[in-house]
């Protein structure tokens, strides 16, 4: 299952911690290998800092970084709070993951701990004069890398954690989740469009979670082992439990230890992920536009925005069968237009019901993934479309509103 532990290494690699890590482990191997470097500076390139001067800069890196770190900290802490109370706490993990934040951080704490280790190799006596001088320049380079990440985060912050920077960022995360399964719509599988075959067996989880990710080609791998034929039942994002097919297998009866082998190509988690999951990014989004449209925030403009935002993902999906599946042994169910546009749109027709501007917008961004796409999208959006039209009618929306929603859902349809 080498496909499941590179993914597990890839989302541990997007953790602040293994960043900070390693930015440490190099300010630390640089201020201990500097002596060793003092005889290959060539020399009439040295020069001899003043007396004290290096242990002075240290000095006040040491005693400004870690008051700098512990307050930018502090400042990315609350933009995440923000994030999760104005927007919704699912989209904090893509603020969490974010890069610039990441680095800034790290390159304040590995500043202090440079300092640090050079402070005690002078009071030590690990440093010559030549050594000194590398420090120098070494301690040079981390003031400028300093500079350069306050530039960095004084820009960044004017718009971390904003409602429009947590749209933009879970937009993004949707976006390329859906590409993704794009270009390869049932992860390496065969597709599986009829009915599962009778003598299969099902082989059910142990534990309650969500489907976070599936190793095609770790199963693949133990299908042609096994002799076995699979059909996977769940796709990542859907919600499983003990009583619940995880898949059917048809061939040789299988010992426990082969069961466990088959169950160990999904990974079941707590939460929902971005990665093979495009719906969640839609269910994301969605949740951003409800609590908009909730009484003690009262902000349609976002709700108008999200559903835009949903409309412009969703006209990228257009999926087509794989030619030849990678993976034959190994079947899997597509994802349907109609789930797509129920996760992006049911609950905005239900909790918008009420706003003429958010029912207007709706019908045309339901009325464009029609046209645009009619054989993964007509059906679904036209029936979303009549069910907001009878909830906006029962919202107690006046008579003009109605005639209004109502003109512009057959101007929508007509274009």
């Amino acid at each position: 299952m080498l496909g499941k532990y590179l993914w597990k290494l890839r989302q541990v690699l997007k953790e602040i911690w293994v960043r900070v890590l390693a930015y440490g482990a190099v300010a630390v191997l640089a201020a201990m290998v500097s002596p060793r470097l003092a005889p290959y500076v060539p020399q009439n390139l040295r020069f001899e800092p003043g007396d004290g001067a290096v242990e002075q800069v240290l000095q006040i890196i040491a005693s400004s970084m870690l008051a700098v770190t512990t307050f930018s900290l502090s400042i990315a802490v609350q933009a995440y709070s923000a994030a999760a109370t104005s927007a919704t706490p699912r989209a904090t993990a893509l603020l969490q993951q974010d890069t610039t934040t990441q680095n800034v951080l790290s390159t304040f704490l590995g500043a202090f701990l440079f300092s640090l280790m050079g402070i005690i190799g002078l009071e030590a006596g690990l440093y010559g004069d030549d050594g000194k001088f590398v420090l120098f320049v070494s301690t040079i380079l981390v003031v400028g890398a300093i500079i350069l990440a306050l530039l960095r985060w004084i820009t960044h912050l004017i718009n971390f954690g904003r409602m429009s920077d947590t749209l933009a960022r879970v937009e993004q995360a949707t976006t390329d989740a859906l590409l993704a399964r794009l270009d390869d719509p049932f992860l390496g599988a065969t597709p599986r469009r009829g009915a599962i075959p009778p003598e299969a067996r099902a082989l059910y989880p142990e534990q309650v979670g969500y489907v976070q990710h599936i190793d095609i080609a770790g199963l693949q791998k133990l299908a042609d082992s096994l002799e076995l034929q699979i059909w996977v039942a769940e796709t990542p994002g859907s919600f499983v439990h003990p009583d619940m097919p995880l898949m059917y297998v048809s061939g040789p009866r299988l010992e426990d230890d082969q069961e466990a082998d088959l169950r160990h190509g999904l990974t079941i988690g707590a939460e929902r992920s971005f990665d093979q999951d495009p719906r969640f990014g839609l269910v994301v989004l969605s949740e951003i536009a409800s609590r908009a449209l909730s009484p003690a925030v009262n902000d349609p403009g976002t709700a108008i925005d999200v559903i835009s935002r949903q409309a412009r993902v969703l006209s990228l999906w257009s999926p087509k069968d794989p030619e030849v599946p990678p993976s034959p042994r190994i079947h899997m169910p597509p994802i349907a237009g109609e789930d797509l546009i129920d996760d992006a749109f049911h609950a905005l027709a239900r909790d918008g019901a009420a706003f003429v501007e958010v029912q207007i917008r709706l019908h045309q961004a339901l009325n464009a993934l029609a046209a645009t796409n009619p054989e993964e999208f007509s059906q679904p959006a036209e029936a979303l479309a009549a069910l907001a039209m009878t909830r906006a009618t029962g919202a107690g929306m006046c008579d003009e509103d109605l005639s209004r929603l109502h003109r512009h859902a057959r101007l929508a349809r007509r274009e």
